[in-house]
């Protein structure tokens, strides 16, 4: 289980998450929405530790982060939102970098099958500077897949893949959950985000307007799509006084 304790993030004047507190239970597929600037990717980064919130505590099974730190991110899988990073490795070096952080040993069989899987055999030794954002994307999910931690938390995972490897992901996400585990992720598509979350969080301008199963939220607006729900919720927060996904990024 994980819990977020009243986390809140302050750059500046700016509040990009505020007194944010919700839970995640194992076996879970669990789903953050919200325009850009809403503070799903600070969310994010706080539960894989790249950001340091500003109050406010995250506990996996009742260990606190800021204390164990190194032991709970050895239990983490974690795509960024952004696959352009090492690009001067080639997928292979990549992988052997990923292997060697999470100390592992004997992947070899698991490495191959995700390599068949997302479509890459025979671009091992390219360079991810090489490769179309899509296969730059599918090189960081085999890179964090790899291990195979109790947790995944992926930030728009599915943003740039096809539609077969969009496909087999959201079936690696229904499987893992299944076995207990737990999936967290971003996304901006709703109809994903209904087919596969079980609990989802709706943020809106840095704080939670909504935690709960899609199922309870359509019930409370009959007749109608999440789409036009979500967007009643979390309203145009651009002229709202938003910060831009550029803003955000250039602070986290």
């Amino acid at each position: 289980m994980i819990k977020l304790n009243g986390v809140t993030k302050v750059y500046g004047e700016k509040k990009a998450l505020d007194n944010l507190s919700l839970t995640i239970k194992a076996g879970e597929i669990f789903g953050f929405l919200g325009h850009n600037g809403a503070g799903k990717s600070t969310t994010i980064k706080s539960l894989v530790s790249i950001i340091e919130p500003t109050n406010g505590e995250i506990l996996f099974d009742g260990k606190n982060l800021k204390e164990d730190r190194q032991a709970i991110k050895k239990k983490i899988a974690y795509v960024p939102d952004s696959p352009d990073m090492f690009l001067q490795l080639t997928a292979n070096e990549y992988w052997d970098l990923l292997s060697a952080a999470y100390e592992l040993t004997g992947q070899e069989a698991r490495r191959q099958e995700l390599i068949e899987l997302f479509d890459l055999v025979g671009h091992e030794e390219e360079t991810l500077e090489s490769f179309s954002h899509g296969m730059r994307q599918k090189t960081i999910i085999i890179g964090a897949l790899l291990p195979d931690p109790d947790i995944w938390i992926l930030d728009e995972p599915l943003q740039g893949l096809d539609p077969q490897a969009a496909f087999d992901l959201k079936e690696m996400i229904k499987r893992h959950a299944e076995k207990g585990k737990t999936v967290i992720f971003s996304t901006h598509v709703l109809d994903t985000a209904q087919q596969l979350c079980d609990e989802l969080a709706i943020l809106k301008k840095g704080e939670l307007i909504y935690n709960g199963s899609v199922d309870n939220l359509l019930q409370d607006y009959p007749n109608e799509s999440l789409e036009s729900v979500y967007l009643k919720m979390a309203g145009r927060q651009a002229a709202d006084g938003d910060v831009s996904e550029f803003e955000e990024a250039a602070h986290e």
